[in-house]
């Protein structure tokens, strides 16, 4: 992916430095990294992760980080890939929502290590990229990225690229209301029926990653031979009958919260084929 030199955003906080809120995981912020610390709990204790990815649905509030953030240091490599991509990915969206007459609102993305406080609760850097409703922002502990690579087996740069837009994806879901109305059905609904919503939502968000990848490599052209490989390889290694497998050795479909591989792959595929935000449908769609 030929990243370098192109336009970074302004919207990336660096909260690397200012410490941590303390090891308490809360709110419902809409990942797909959560799967990192449902797998390891998996590993150490046989829980099933989405049991454990269940109680990082819900939970007490958390406060805040306070002040005005500084941007990432110019010369921070990492932190300058992240800025680029989600330079890229408002460009993107802004045309989206401008070709249907509507504003696009940019979503900030947070950088911290450790413990963050959100308005969603308490994040911390086992659960990965997440995305929080509350105060519309991505919160990425660089960190994930060595453990997407080493752990997950999805190594590149462009595997990167796809995890921020899955989770601006969610920040898109937040705009046109379709967060509102999952969240509208919880304790309404059985856990099994939620669980089936909660897939439809992560599917969507995984097509949404290919609408903009259909049209940033239009506009760019900067992927290389080997880049979208990247990206269906981190869809598939994060499916959920992929991570069941691998941590329980058997898939239990009626917990699926993200997906199946095969899934991920396919709406991701979608998205980016048509480069068209109505296909990405996946709430009136017959079959996933």
């Amino acid at each position: 992916m030929k990243w370098e030199g192109h336009r970074r955003s302004s919207n990336v906080e660096d909260r690397r430095g200012a410490g941590g809120a303390g090891p308490r995981i809360g709110g419902r912020g809409i990942g797909l990294g959560t799967i990192v610390i449902a797998l390891v709990a998996g590993w150490l204790f046989g829980i099933n992760p989405l049991t454990v990815l269940g109680l990082l649905g819900g939970g007490a509030d958390a406060p805040v980080a306070q002040g005005p953030a500084a941007p990432p240091p110019a010369e921070d490599r990492e932190a300058a890939f992240v800025s680029t991509v989600l330079a890229d990915i408002e460009d993107v969206w802004r045309a989206q929502f401008g070709a249907g007459g509507q504003p696009y609102r940019e979503p900030k993305l947070v950088l911290f290590r450790g413990y963050v406080g959100t308005a969603c609760g308490t994040g911390q850097s086992a659960m990965g990229p997440f995305y929080c409703p509350g105060d519309m922002k991505v919160y990425i502990d660089l960190d994930f990225f060595d453990t997407l690579r080493q752990q997950l087996g999805a190594p590149g740069d462009f595997a990167q690229a796809y995890v921020i837009a899955h989770e601006v994806g969610h920040h898109v879901q937040r705009l046109i209301g379709v967060t509102e109305q999952v969240e509208r059905m919880r304790g309404r609904v059985s856990e099994r029926e939620m669980n089936a919503l909660s897939v439809r939502v992560e599917l969507q968000a995984d097509c949404f990653a290919g609408v903009w990848t259909h049209h940033s490599q239009r506009g760019k052209q900067w992927l290389e031979q080997g880049d979208i490989e990247e990206a269906m390889n981190a869809a598939s290694r994060i499916g959920d009958d992929a991570l069941q497998r691998r941590s329980q050795g058997y898939a239990v479909p009626d917990s699926f919260t993200h997906g199946s591989s095969e899934q991920r792959m396919r709406w991701f595929q979608r998205g980016m084929r048509s480069g068209n935000v109505d296909d990405c449908n996946t709430f009136d769609a017959q079959a996933l």
